[in-house]
């Protein structure tokens, strides 16, 4: 018989493959309804950029065609972010959700092309998306998102200034790139780095937020030990390129997050190989090869993905167009994709686990 309770008893077998739990039990299928045949429900996922978007879709499609009388089955899916779960002594962020660190061992690694790209990928997918641009002394996000030339406002508020983000491509940004003149040094001690970057997390009109990405300055000083001792965070992810000297600094990096008891998603090898334009099917291991690979495996963390170096990866960030909005069907945008939508499910489970 086709009716609420038979669709829900052939559907619950029916798992989210990352949590490995079943989607009734989740509460992800919702507002069942039955019309002449026809089924209907809502499927809510927990991440807009659910990788596994299409799979979980025909899996339920399956079920439900397994019952007598169905002509027809229509799924309506959304998604609602799960909260992070809330740390002793860490202070959360109010309507932000899930803070994310993107950092390296050193300079020069594309972090903040991977920062930029990854939440303008996420708010692509549907997400809402803030970016905190923490490098206080090289501030590069404001060009690349194409705000070069944006002016935040400041305004009073209960307990001191509150600053209102600039935005473009559907992400929340504040830097200190805002704050002082294109070729003005900040040259600063680590008290006056903290109080900026508290600033930028508790004094920011950040409104309802499902990811607040942090691009960190290199290195593992003041900035990331502030911003671990102050918030309870979902992850961070390692950003390194393949050779030696860069993988070396990357491991200090993701032990020092480690020893601060934040999780290491995972590492991001970025400049993996080289794609000229003009033969787009040939590889140039212009850095080596394999040394992300090999560095999770000894460490014993996930290799998120692999990034390959093109030049309207360089271009795009230069003229504050993302590839992943300039060039979408480029190796750089589709890589970069696919590590965002990675990066969020491990987030979500993370949160629900």
């Amino acid at each position: 018989m086709l009716d609420l309770d038979s669709v829900l008893e052939v559907l619950r077998p029916v798992q989210d493959p990352e949590l490995r739990k079943s989607l009734v039990e989740l509460n992800m299928i919702r507002n069942i309804n039955i019309n002449n045949g026809v089924v209907s429900f809502n499927l809510v996922l927990t991440t807009p950029a659910c990788p596994l978007r299409e799979f979980i879709v025909d899996d339920c499609r399956r079920a439900i065609q397994q019952l007598p009388g169905v002509k027809d089955i229509l799924v309506d899916v959304s998604a609602e972010t799960p909260q992070q779960k809330p740390l002793p002594d860490r202070t959360g962020i109010a309507g932000v959700k899930n803070i994310l660190a993107v950092s390296s061992g050193k300079g020069g690694v594309g972090k903040s092309t991977v920062a930029v790209n990854i939440a303008v990928a996420l708010a692509q997918l549907g997400a809402k998306v803030g970016l905190i641009d923490a490098d206080i002394y090289g501030p590069n996000a404001p060009t690349m998102l194409g705000l070069a030339n944006a002016q935040i406002a400041v305004r009073q508020g209960a307990n001191g200034e509150i600053l209102e983000p600039a935005f473009n491509h559907g992400v929340k940004l504040v830097s200190m790139g805002f704050l002082i003149d294109p070729d003005q040094p900040v040259i600063w001690r680590g008290p006056m780095l903290n109080g900026v970057i508290r600033q930028f997390l508790y004094q920011v009109e950040w409104g309802e937020l499902d990811y607040l990405i942090v691009d960190m300055p290199p290195g593992t000083g003041d900035a990331q030990l502030t911003l671990a001792q102050a918030v309870p965070m979902a992850g961070a992810v390692i950003v390194t390129t393949p050779q030696t000297v860069a993988l070396l600094d990357s491991r200090k990096g993701l032990k020092m997050f480690q020893q601060l008891g934040v999780p290491v998603l995972g590492i991001v090898e970025n400049m993996s190989y080289f794609i000229p334009p003009d033969m787009p099917d040939r590889q140039y291991d212009i850095f080596g090869s394999g040394g992300g690979e090999k560095t999770s495996h000894e460490l014993g963390v996930p290799l998120l993905g692999c990034i390959p170096l093109e030049i309207p990866l360089r271009q795009g960030g230069d003229k504050g167009l993302p590839i992943v909005v300039g060039e979408p069907d480029s190796e750089s945008a589709k890589a970069l994709v696919a590590i965002a939508k990675t990066v969020a499910a491990k987030i979500s489970v993370a949160a629900l686990s």
